[in-house]
């Protein structure tokens, strides 16, 4: 028999219900038309009851959801709490952060107070954000921070949307960083890319929102951020990019700028113009957009794009500007805050002296085989007016007006006059220029003619050597040493015979330097180029006082050596540099195989040198001081001198030789003088009676036609 079944029982079911069952509860009363009383239809009398489904229990299973999340949620902040506690933990107390002090910017000046360069580790002067036009700070936010005045530091909406963009894009688009947080990373953290990283990031950005105003934070953000080609900051930027401060960049080029920050390297509008522009025009939506910029100036921005400033010249202020930072220290020792530095130095003779250097070397370097220049231009009083190192900063930083050791030639040979002089010697005394020999050496003179008996004038404008190694013998190598040293020559000199014709290395500086003392009557010259230091609020800190090295030549002696070396713009070797109205001196020099052109020349109010050559010492074609080196000088000088009431040599009316005219003058130099009067076709008095060689030839030879044309094209 069937489990469950009785006997004879027919058709009932004597199995439990579940709810028939012990703990089932309670049978649901019947009710009427056949269902219970909660409505359900009731089992069919005599049938199976059907079976009930288990009730679905939605609030509880919703219930534990809830519940896990809540779990989940407090182990997540437990989790980020140690990660945050771990990583602050790693940065210093909050108490002990202090922003950095950004390191000191020193700003050098021209006399007139314009800007030649910055110097020190940032490229520019800190700015305040009141100093800037509106829309620049506006550009940086505009693009890089929108949300800058909402958030506390961390925008979680600029990571959401930076994250989505990232994937929809299939690569690293955007980034999440807030200003706040780049400028956390600038000031405290490493480049270093990594979760530990942009967690301290984020705690440093919500520090810095605590203490400072969001005005500040731009500001300090504007300071540090790094925009390429060594420009940290703002200022310096505009500086590097534009060639102006800050406060004066236009629209399109403060969003240039806004936008340069991304990638300095690729965007840098000196290296990668398109791309600059192109990421600006970016800028200059955001702006409108934001309501920053009004539509109509961002169309003119657009139709006119940002231009890097062109290189001014090659950037010679540059050499001027690391000479300040030579001698800096001796002024100032130590600073910890921006300062600045007003120098001697004149923009409009900066700019003349280096056209005159680099037009001439374009013109004709090639043609006489000379790569570099230098040019010293300064008062007699040693400020230094115009300093050109060489011929282009952005290609050799090597300062050879400063730097650079040459054999001077005989631009050296006044130092030998004067000892001469300052021993009873005058302009008008007579030395024999005649082969001389002195052990195994015999110098010659340039031409490889001699003159006979000549006057020391004559002898300094013609440049003769035998006349100046004479000399030199008579006073002794060793006064001719201290002669220059007393005027300010400080490169070892080695006292030989052959000093005389400037065989010992020295500076373009040193060498313009000593020629002071011959154009402010006798005092000898430090050069300088610092003329006051102050701090950025105008703390003076440093102001140039006299110095000088004090009376070195005799005034009589003055007045002697400038009429000596002023023939040489009359008759000599610096005849093409005559400049009308003005009286001028000066010397010429070349040394050895052409290796070295030099012209030092001066005026009662400016003294200028110039030299030329090769940094490796190769020869020249035949580049003497007497060509390409004047051609320079009377360049430069004339500008330099344009407007000015001429000033006069001290001491040399004295000693002034007589007015003559250019024949007599031509005649009184022997064969070559009777040679300029036959070719200038001009009359020609007799000569004055001196001692004259034997066999001294009567007509002008062939050597003598090659002298006139070193006379007037090659020679000293």
């Amino acid at each position: 028999m069937p489990e469950g079944r009785v006997a004879g029982a027919g058709s009932l079911d004597l199995r439990l219900s579940r709810d028939d069952r012990a703990g089932g509860g309670v049978a649901a009363k019947r009710g009427t038309g056949g269902q219970d009383q909660r409505g359900r239809r009731a089992a069919p009398a005599g049938g199976r009851q059907a079976p009930r489904q288990p009730a679905k229990r939605r609030g509880s299973f919703l219930g534990r959801l809830a519940y896990a999340g809540i779990v989940l949620g407090l182990w997540a902040v437990i989790g980020v709490a140690g990660l945050v506690a771990y990583h602050a933990s790693q940065l210093p107390p909050i108490d002990q952060l202090a922003v950095p002090k950004r390191p000191p910017n020193i700003a050098i000046l021209a006399s007139d107070g314009s800007l030649l360069a910055n110097r020190g580790e940032t490229g520019g002067r800190v700015v305040g954000i009141k100093e800037l036009p509106p829309y620049l700070p506006r550009a940086f936010v505009a693009i890089e921070d929108r949300r800058f005045y909402g958030h506390l530091g961390v925008d979680p909406v600029g990571i959401a949307r930076a994250i989505t963009q990232n994937l929809t894009r299939r690569g690293v688009a955007q980034g999440g960083s807030t200003l706040t947080q780049q400028l956390a990373k600038n000031l405290f953290l490493t480049p270093e890319r990594s979760a530990s990283r942009k967690i301290q990031e984020a705690i440093l950005a919500l520090w810095l929102e605590h203490k400072y105003a969001k005005d500040e934070i731009l500001e300090l953000y504007l300071n540090r951020v790094y925009f390429g080609a060594g420009a940290y900051g703002v200022e310096a930027a505009a500086q590097r990019y534009f060639g102006k401060p800050a406060k004066s960049v236009s629209l399109a080029e403060a969003a240039m700028l806004g936008g340069l920050v991304q990638a300095p390297s690729r965007l840098a509008p000196n290296r990668n113009l398109p791309a600059a522009q192109a990421r600006a025009a970016q800028v200059l939506a955001a702006m409108q957009e934001l309501g920053f910029a009004k539509p109509q100036d961002v169309k003119v921005a657009l139709a006119q794009p940002a231009r890097p400033a062109g290189s001014r010249g090659g950037g010679s202020a540059n050499y001027v500007a690391d000479l300040v930072m030579d001698v800096l220290d001796d002024y100032v020792p130590k600073f910890d805050t921006d300062i600045v530095v007003q120098t001697t130095v004149d923009t409009g003779l900066q700019a003349a002296a280096e056209k005159a250097l680099v037009d001439e070397l374009n013109t004709k370097g090639g043609r006489y085989n000379v790569g570099q220049g230098a040019l010293v231009s300064m008062r007699p009083d040693g400020a230094i007016r115009a300093l050109i190192g060489g011929r282009d900063y952005a290609q050799s930083q090597f300062n050879r007006a400063t730097t650079a050791k040459r054999q001077p030639g005989s631009s050296f040979k006044p130092f030998v006059y004067l000892a001469a002089v300052e021993r009873g010697a005058t302009p008008d005394t007579v030395r024999e220029d005649a082969p001389i020999r002195i052990g195994n050496w015999q110098p010659e003179n340039y031409s490889h003619q001699y003159e006979g008996a000549v006057s020391l004038r004559q002898a300094l404008a013609l440049s003769l050597n035998t006349v100046a190694v004479r000399l030199g013998q008579e006073v002794g190598p060793k006064a001719v040493v201290q002669t220059a040293q007393r005027l300010g020559i400080t490169s070892p000199l080695q006292a030989n015979g052959s000093i005389a014709l400037g065989t010992s290395e020295v500076t373009p500086l040193e060498m313009v330097g000593a020629y002071g003392a011959f154009a402010n009557g006798g005092t000898g010259v430090i050069p300088y180029v610092v003329a006051s230091v102050k701090s950025v609020d105008g703390k003076p800190l440093y102001k140039r006082g006299e110095g000088g090295l004090g009376r070195v030549i005799d005034p009589n002696a003055v007045g002697m050596m400038n009429a000596m070396m002023h023939e040489t713009f009359v008759s000599g070797t610096a005849r093409k540099g005559d400049i009308a109205g003005w009286d001028l001196a000066g010397k010429t020099g070349t040394s050895q195989d052409f290796r070295d052109a030099w012209f030092i020349g001066y005026s009662g109010s400016l003294v200028t040198g110039v030299w030329l050559g090769n940094d490796d010492g190769e020869p020249t074609k035949k580049a003497s001081g007497g060509n390409l080196p004047v051609e320079i000088w009377k360049t430069y000088m004339s500008v330099a001198l344009k407007g000015q009431a001429p000033v006069p040599l001290p001491g040399m009316n004295r000693w002034r030789r007589a007015p003559e005219t250019t024949a007599s003058v031509a005649s009184a130099g022997g064969p070559v003088g009777g040679l300029l009067g036959t070719l200038l076709g001009e009359p020609q008095p007799a000569p004055q009676p001196r001692q004259a060689p034997a066999q001294r030839p009567r007509g002008p030879s062939q050597d003598d036609r090659n002298f006139l044309e070193k006379l007037f094209g090659l020679g000293e």
